[in-house]
């Protein structure tokens, strides 16, 4: 079904308002090596995380040991005082069971007073004793509890801050360790892949160079070996503005595929490969291996020997097809997404593309 206008304006909206989700696809379904990056990139982000956490639980250890420094003058004179309370609360408690072993109660003080006024200033005076006693005890425990609890909450904070410390070493250390080894990982595949890569444009010579020249595509179509002149082309640059980018490569496709079927769809294939992260040289290449860049097509509007499908417009085909290479190749060529496409031919497959991606 041909989309209208607006129909189309509102299709294309939501295609770029997904363009994050699609990412998220990528990782799950781009090649080995792509979701070896994408996991290099998620463990840096726990690297700055894990970093900025180490910095956080340093920090509180520096603060509970400022908190300890600032109280050691006050634990000092705590120290300082305990000998002499001791001493005072020793005495107070001697001379209080001294007055409680003396005294023979109300009764005898009743009978030793003159007279009722003389009664009560001896209890007062009495009292006033007890309460000195008492306070001088009271005093010494109050300090003795407040040097205990002092050290003991300031003990626990210094362990917890030490052992978050620990814990975000650790946790740091585990993502550099972690990334190491991926970016080790990559290097290898990254080196067998250039391998096969080498290894597909050589054969791809000889057989040209032998009188093999054509290979059977994935369509069942046949198309020459083509051999690129450089081993890869210039990479794209994904850090231009939208517009920059769609223009400069709307220009590049429309002059690759002049004269063709796919004549003037240069837009459609930038504005796709922008949406969905995708080189905008892959799916146009592809349809010149395929199908004469939409010549020979053996569905409707299937230029790209795509599985069993086709559409109706020429628009609606590249948006899905772009998509497709995006969440099932991972969006740029490699010998890995040339042998998932075209298992019998992928050297020859691999080669020919690459050649027409770097006319474009």
């Amino acid at each position: 079904m041909t989309l209208t206008k607006t129909a189309r304006g509102a299709r294309l909206r939501g295609l770029a308002a997904a363009s994050a989700l699609t990412a998220c696809a990528l990782a799950t379904l781009a090649t080995p090596r792509t979701v070896l990056a994408a996991s290099i990139d998620q463990i840096q982000q726990q690297i700055q995380e894990t970093s900025t956490a180490y910095d956080e639980a340093n920090a509180r250890v520096e603060s509970v040991q400022a908190q300890i420094d600032a109280n050691e003058q006050r634990i000092a004179q705590i120290e300082e005082l305990l000998p002499g309370k001791r001493a005072a609360a020793a005495d107070s408690i001697r001379l209080l069971y001294k007055m409680q072993q003396g005294t023979g109660g109300l009764l005898d003080l009743l009978l030793s007073s003159e007279d009722f006024n003389s009664l009560i200033a001896t209890i007062q005076y009495l009292d006033v004793i007890q309460s000195h006693n008492y306070d001088a005890v009271s005093e010494l425990a109050s300090l003795d509890a407040e040097l205990q609890q002092t050290r003991s909450d300031l003990a626990t904070q210094q362990a917890a801050a030490e052992s978050d410390r620990q814990a975000a070493s650790d946790a740091l250390a585990a993502a550099k360790a972690a990334r190491a080894e991926l970016e080790q990982q990559m290097a290898e595949q990254a080196a067998a892949e250039e391998a096969e890569r080498q290894a597909a444009i050589q054969k791809a010579q000889a057989d040209a160079a032998s009188g093999d020249s054509t290979f059977t595509t994935g369509s069942g179509e046949q198309a020459p070996v083509e051999v690129p002149a450089q081993p890869d082309p210039d990479p794209v640059d994904w850090q231009s503005q939208k517009d920059t980018f769609v223009a400069g490569w709307a220009a590049r496709i429309d002059a690759y595929l002049a004269g063709s079927p796919l004549a003037g769809q240069g837009t459609t294939f930038a504005e796709a490969a922008w949406a969905y992260g995708v080189d905008p040289r892959f799916s146009p290449a592809i349809s010149a291996v395929e199908s004469s860049k939409g010549l020979y097509c053996f569905r409707s509007h299937n230029a790209w020997g795509w599985g069993s499908s086709s559409w109706n417009t020429w628009e609606d085909a590249i948006w899905d097809h772009v998509a497709g290479l995006a969440s099932g190749y991972g969006g740029h060529l490699t010998y890995a997404a040339a042998q998932k496409y075209c298992p019998p031919n992928a050297a020859r497959w691999y080669s020919s593309v690459l050649a027409n991606m770097e006319r474009i």
